[in-house]
């Protein structure tokens, strides 16, 4: 059920342990999937809920998760993409699982916590936040073939 689809990219991040809190690294400048810098912002998801679908026109998402983790599920239903009607799952966050994830434009996501603890999603895209470039579905919605199992 779940493939790689064109486009996504996802890179272990390092943790810096310290006894007292650790460091987290999240974006550099010199990392290869830092284009520009738009806006980055705190999402947070408590467990059980859903939040999807979301899509992009222009915008390039990077995802981490340094608080619980997520289940991140994206659909390719871009006409020229070679994984057009694929669906990807990603758990993403702490501990074992954090990593950033890049989301291309024109890819359909949505996610839930699987943690017991609400999940913190960090966001850093390449342009600011624009309503007129984005999309959104409702979490049921049949033309996306995925059912959220909770």
């Amino acid at each position: 059920m779940s493939a790689i689809l064109l486009g996504i990219v996802i890179s272990p991040l390092k943790e810096i342990f310290d006894p007292k809190g650790s460091v987290l690294h999240m974006m550099r400048s010199d990392d290869p999937e830092f284009t520009s810098f738009g806006e980055c912002y705190i999402s947070e998801v408590n467990f059980g809920s859903v939040k999807a679908w979301k899509f992009h026109k222009k915008q390039t998402q990077n995802f981490s998760v340094p608080s619980g983790q997520i289940k991140l599920v994206l659909y390719d239903d871009r006409d020229d993409s070679p994984t057009k009607g694929n669906l990807q799952e990603v758990v993403l966050g702490r501990p074992n699982e954090y990593k950033r994830i890049k989301i291309p434009p024109r890819i359909w996501y949505g996610f839930t916590c699987v943690s017991e603890n609400t999940a913190l999603i960090v966001n850093f895209t390449d342009i600011p936040h624009d309503p007129l470039e984005s999309n959104r579905l409702p979490d049921n919605d049949p033309s996306i073939p995925y059912q959220w199992n909770l």
